[in-house]
């Protein structure tokens, strides 16, 4: 058994159990998530195996079958959002895409698969990002290497959000939330300026339906 102590950061704890894990591959996993389908992994695995795919998304619901997680969009209402977060789980979405697996930028480490090799080629979570946007950074310093990053919708989960950490709603939570999102403007500059290459740019970034920007 492996214990971490310490003040909670995200990072720093990924960081600490992927050093001592002895596996090629690495299942980073919220422990407010509960699989829905027993094939989950070998969905998550399947994928994994491509040998140009360095990390792999599950499709994440609400405990009550709402949509959670379908991928992640760079500049979706802010630094990033997910796609076709709040709507009814079993909504194909805009031409299926939430049932399609397919290349996205990044996609949440509430449940992420990545290669050990790619984990440490990258340098892991930036620690600096204790609770917000570190699962984006990753996702985009593998891209940056080359890699794929897909989102894999028949690994179903649900995730019961910030249950166990609580919400970011404190005066304290909020500076922390304002300055991880002020680094990652600053880092990734050139995406934010360009637009997600994974996403139309004829489509809005202030929801997450995929509907055309006005």
């Amino acid at each position: 058994m492996l214990y971490y102590e310490g003040e909670f950061n995200f990072s720093r704890i990924n960081n600490f159990a992927a050093k001592h894990a002895k596996g090629e591959y690495l299942l980073l996993l919220n422990n407010d998530t509960e699989m829905l389908d027993k094939d989950c992994l070998r969905e998550l695995v399947g994928v994994g195996l491509r040998p140009e795919v360095g990390a792999v998304g599950a499709r994440l619901l609400y405990s009550d079958g709402v949509m959670q997680h379908a991928g992640v969009i760079i500049g979706l209402s802010g630094v990033a959002g997910h796609a076709f977060v709040g709507e009814p789980g079993e909504n194909p979405g805009y031409f299926a895409r939430a049932v399609i697996a397919q290349n996205y930028s990044a996609v949440t480490a509430a449940c992420l698969l990545v290669r050990k090799s790619v984990y440490e080629e990258v340098g892991g979570f930036e620690e600096e990002l204790k609770v917000d946007f570190n699962d984006v950074d990753f996702c985009l310093k593998i891209r940056e290497k080359g890699w794929l990053i897909v989102y894999n919708p028949a690994a179903r989960l649900y995730h019961y959000e910030s249950k166990s950490r609580g919400m970011s709603d404190t005066p304290e939570k909020l500076a922390r939330f304002n300055r991880e999102a002020s680094y990652m403007f600053t880092k990734w500059k050139k995406i934010y300026d360009k637009g997600d290459p994974n996403y139309n740019p004829n489509l809005t970034l202030q929801i997450a339906n995929f509907s055309l920007r006005e």
